[in-house]
C-alpha cells in the first residue's frame, strides 16, 4: 500500500513547491506505521500563519490522516514551519504506534492462548 497524495491548504501563507516538498518528505516514511490491512487512505495536511502582530509562535500546522475508518490527527505551533512540521510528525507517529501495539499485543495473546490450549489440553 503506498501512502495516498497529501493535500496541503495554506491559510495566510503562500504555499511554495519547496514547502509541499518538505511536508511529503517528513510524512510518506510514516507509511510504514499504517496497518497494512488499511483502506480509503487519505491525508490532508493544513498549515496556517498567523498575523504579523501576534507574537511568539507562528505557525500552526494541522494533520488529519483518516486510515480504515480511524482519524489520526496532530498539530502543532512554532516559530519556524519546518519545526512544527517535525512535531506533528512526531505525534502522528506516536499515535500510529500505539495503535499499532494494540493490535500487536492483541495477536501475540491470542496466539499464546492457542499455544497454552495445545500445551495443556
Amino acid at each position: 500500500m503506498a501512502f495516498p497524495k497529501i493535500a496541503v491548504k495554506a491559510t495566510n501563507l503562500e504555499l511554495s513547491p519547496g514547502l509541499t516538498t518538505l511536508i511529503d518528505q517528513k510524512l510518506i516514511p510514516l507509511e510504514k506505521y499504517l496497518p497494512q490491512t488499511a483502506t480509503d487512505v487519505s491525508c490532508r495536511v493544513e498549515v496556517e500563519k498567523f498575523n504579523e502582530h501576534h507574537s511568539g509562535k507562528y505557525y500552526r500546522v494541522e494533520v488529519n490522516l483518516f486510515a480504515s475508518g480511524r482519524v489520526y490527527r496532530a498539530e502543532a505551533q512554532e516559530e519556524q514551519v519546518e519545526k512544527a512540521i517535525d512535531e506533528v510528525r512526531g505525534e502522528l507517529k506516536q499515535e500510529l504506534m500505539r495503535v499499532l501495539g494494540k493490535k500487536q499485543s492483541l495477536v501475540r495473546r491470542g496466539k499464546q492462548m492457542i499455544k497454552d490450549m495445545l500445551r495443556f489440553g
